[in-house]
């Protein structure tokens, strides 16, 4: 067990992130309540991922087994190694069975499901009074991760564009055609912090190789889950802070307002045009690192 962990009931200690993501002619995040149209905050216009999709995208890549980037974080981490018996499963997934899962104990729900054990869940929302109270509580947890949302360093301009296609989706329609069905983001960096808090991890029952498992993917999250919307986001740092305490070592102010890019070419107002709009910070002050027992960019990190 790591130095000044012992007797906190966790092997882990606090850990606090900041995604620096840059997107270019995509749509990073789409409001189902406004056509998909590219998330925005009404206030100011700035751009908006919600936690939610961003959590999704970690879900999809770990659910895909079979899939290479499942395949290299496995054989990084040495996910089967050590008698690790841990299954990597997604409790919110299509065509789960509620039956099923509703029967486990807490060991086993614990032991299968990844993003239960590290983003918590609360699986009895609707399925109230079939339990007595302390029977399932392991159904209702908060996650031992919490990201924020992600929010554009400027506000956003979104294209839009009416797309056609050649062969008709469409009964009786020999062509098809999706009226501004193209509407992505032009250019924008989004920030989005994320919060490790060991507190929880009795309860989920998360371990510090859960945790790892998204350190590993969260470089991954955009380029290998891209698609015709979404061809360029990129994660272009992933910073972590480790705390020299599950308690944490340092505010997590302190370490996000050092690492949040700055828009310094043109005004506030008006959104940015490239990555050279911004300075991107790429190392904290001396005397915040020295609260800290590690700080690192997820993005360059070497596994394994």
């Amino acid at each position: 067990m790591a130095p000044g962990r012992e007797g906190t009931g966790t092997n882990f200690n606090r850990g606090t992130g900041l995604l620096v993501i840059e997107v270019r002619h995509s749509n990073p995040n789409g409001d189902p309540d406004a056509e998909s149209e590219p998330r925005t905050i009404d206030a100011d216009g700035r751009g908006l991922i919600s936690p939610v999709s961003f959590k999704r995208k970690l879900r999809d890549l770990v659910s895909d087994h079979e899939g290479p980037v499942w395949q290299i974080a496995k054989q990084a981490l040495q996910l089967d190694a050590d008698g690790d018996r841990r299954q990597y499963d997604i409790l919110e997934s299509r065509g789960r069975n509620r039956e099923e899962i509703f029967n486990m104990k807490a060991e086993e729900f614990s032991n299968t499901f990844w993003d239960a054990r590290i983003f918590g869940n609360t699986f009895l929302e609707d399925i109230k009074g079939k339990y007595r109270p302390g029977e399932k509580d392991h159904f209702i947890s908060t996650g031992v991760v919490q990201f924020g949302p992600g929010i554009s360093i400027a506000p956003i301009d979104v294209d839009r564009l009416t797309t056609t296609n050649k062969s008709g989706v469409e009964a009786g329609k020999d062509r098809g055609m999706a009226p501004l069905g193209w509407r992505v983001v032009r250019h924008a960096v989004y920030a989005m912090p994320f919060f490790v808090n060991p507190m929880m991890a009795a309860k989920s029952r998360c371990e510090a190789r859960d945790v790892d498992v998204m350190k590993f993917l969260i470089p991954h999250a955009y380029l290998s889950t891209a698609s015709a919307l979404r061809p360029f986001v990129e994660v272009r740092h992933a910073w972590y802070a480790d705390h020299k305490s599950p308690l944490g070592s340092c505010r997590d102010s302190l370490i996000l307002d050092a690492l949040t890019p700055k828009k310094v070419k043109g005004t506030f107002d008006n959104p940015s045009t490239s990555i050279d709009d911004y300075e991107i910070p790429t190392k904290l002050e001396d005397d915040i690192q020295q609260r800290l027992a590690g700080f690192e960019d997820l993005c360059m990190k070497q596994w394994g």
